[in-house]
């Protein structure tokens, strides 16, 4: 019996992994430049739009980098914890902080 367009769209949609928000927190130890340089070398993001993330992270609190499944979003995270210290402020000691969670469907 042939499927309706809807029944293999739903059938598509049922194979995929569920997706997750890669988040970035606030933290205010960090230089915007900092953020900048943090995800042009991990992400490969432009300066203008890494400027972006460092502006909504500064003012709101948190900024959602990339969405994608939960093995590269751990990923991202670990990288993001690894980056290191700001080397530009004496008084940061480490990364960024940044978590996981379930993007809306």
């Amino acid at each position: 019996m042939a499927q309706t367009l809807e029944q293999t769209l739903e059938d598509i949609e049922i194979s995929h992994e569920p997706l997750f928000n890669v988040v970035l927190l606030n933290d205010d130890l960090h230089a915007d430049a900092y953020v900048v340089e943090m995800l042009g070398r991990l992400f490969f993001i432009a300066p203008a739009q890494a400027f972006r993330h460092a502006i909504e992270v500064d003012t709101t609190g948190r900024t959602i980098l990339i969405t994608c499944e939960q093995p590269q979003a751990q990923f991202a995270k670990d990288q993001i914890h690894g980056f290191g210290r700001d080397h530009r402020i004496k008084s940061c000691a480490g990364s960024m902080s940044a978590l996981i969670e379930p993007a809306p469907k």
